[in-house]
């Protein structure tokens, strides 16, 4: 029994006086720039809120705001995961989908979202690349921009503009078809 305890003793102390050889590693270098392209893509983005299998819940609301059966009403948030496909309809080619959040962030009558999402792409020659989006989307202005602030894969760096046009708007229950004119410049 003193033995063990005698050995215990010994590898406890050894452990507590022993340095831990580690150091913070950083190196700084001199940025060489790469050549830069520019892609263009195209394709809807479909936001469900109603039905059996929406694609956009709501995951918090205000409990002050809002009006009776107003689907988005100020200072709420929805999670969603939104399929992207190649035409307008839900059943053409899915290119992949959009996947974050948006808050509904105007206390006016004009809907305005302040959106943070990647645009994940799961097919064609983009195949596990996404963009990064956070941007501030007026909803009822015809024609709108988006910012893209970064990406990961093939569009690692990148940054650009979504042009955004709604296709269809049921303002009842919030259910949306979005067509995506997406410029970006990356590596």
């Amino acid at each position: 029994m003193a033995r063990g305890i005698l050995l215990a003793w010994i590898v406890v102390h050894s452990i507590a006086i022993t340095s831990v050889h580690c150091q913070y590693y950083s190196q700084s270098k001199p940025y060489e720039p790469v050549k830069l392209q520019e892609t263009q893509l195209h394709f809807f983005l479909h936001d469900t809120l109603s039905g059996n299998k929406p694609t956009a819940v709501m995951v918090a609301r205000a409990n002050t705001t809002g009006k009776p059966n107003d689907p988005t009403p100020f200072g709420t948030t929805f999670a969603i995961d939104d399929p992207l496909t190649e035409g307008p309809e839900i059943t053409s080619q899915v290119v992949g989908n959009a996947q974050g959040l948006y808050l509904s962030s105007s206390q006016d009558k004009n809907l305005t979202l302040v959106m943070y999402v990647d645009l994940g792409f799961t097919s064609g020659k983009f195949k596990g690349s996404s963009l990064s989006v956070f941007s501030r989307n007026p909803v009822m202005e015809g024609d709108r921009e988006l910012a893209v602030v970064g990406g990961r894969g093939m569009f690692r760096f990148a940054r650009g503009f979504i042009k955004v046009k709604t296709n269809y708007l049921n303002i009842k229950n919030g259910d949306a078809v979005l067509e995506y004119n997406v410029t970006v410049v990356h590596p």
